[in-house]
């Protein structure tokens, strides 16, 4: 990921740079994609399932990078969103709530706690900023040998987590033909707290 951003430059296609990060996991020895990676920019950010396409980069966009690969037969799995320059002010604070919504949500994992509430507490967050009807999906995933197993981070699972599980928690905020962010990472559930599997800095920054 971090590659990736530094590789982010005006001009650049999103294609150009989903095919950079697959050279980058095959340069690195991994045996795949665990799916195919986002990249998108600007309005196409509000788009959580945007293929890359021949957009190119420009000044003020956001760019959501949703990235991961296989490695000894498991999937990885992580999503930061960058901006092209400044942001417009807007468009920082929402993505300060979102990485906020990430951390509430990442500090509550413990065996014991329901799914549903990992994913309120990540929601009720992002409804008190007022983007609430613009968090489209739920809270994350399952994953391991696929990169979407079964059970998920969701305000109808009420299932209780338990050590050894490995989810997502990827909360976003999608405004229709304007903007998009997202900040993802996997945890892996411990005896007594969980594991952040991903260290790639989640404050926003620019590229």
């Amino acid at each position: 990921m971090e590659a990736a951003a530094a590789y982010l430059r005006e001009g650049l296609t999103e294609k150009e740079v989903s095919d950079y990060i697959t050279k980058l996991y095959r340069d690195a020895g991994c045996e795949g994609l665990s799916f195919g990676t986002i990249v998108s920019y600007g309005a196409h950010a509000a788009d959580p399932h945007h293929e890359p396409d021949n957009t190119a980069l420009k000044k003020g966009d956001c760019i959501v990078i949703d990235m991961g690969c296989r490695k000894d037969r498991y999937c990885s799995d992580m999503t930061r969103t960058f901006f092209c320059g400044e942001p417009e002010p807007e468009y920082a604070a929402i993505h300060d709530l979102v990485r906020e919504a990430n951390e509430k949500a990442e500090a509550m994992i413990r065996p014991g706690v329901r799914f549903c509430d990992i994913d309120r507490a990540a929601r009720e967050h992002i409804e008190a900023g007022g983007y609430g009807p613009y968090f489209t999906h739920r809270l994350g995933h399952s994953i391991g040998l696929e990169d979407h197993e079964f059970g998920d981070v969701s305000s109808v699972n009420t299932d209780t987590v338990k050590a050894g599980m490995t989810f997502s928690v990827e909360p976003g905020v999608y405004l229709p033909g304007k903007f998009g962010v997202r900040v993802e990472d996997l945890v892996l559930v411990t005896e007594d707290g969980c594991e952040i599997l991903n260290h790639v800095e989640k404050r926003w920054k620019t590229v």
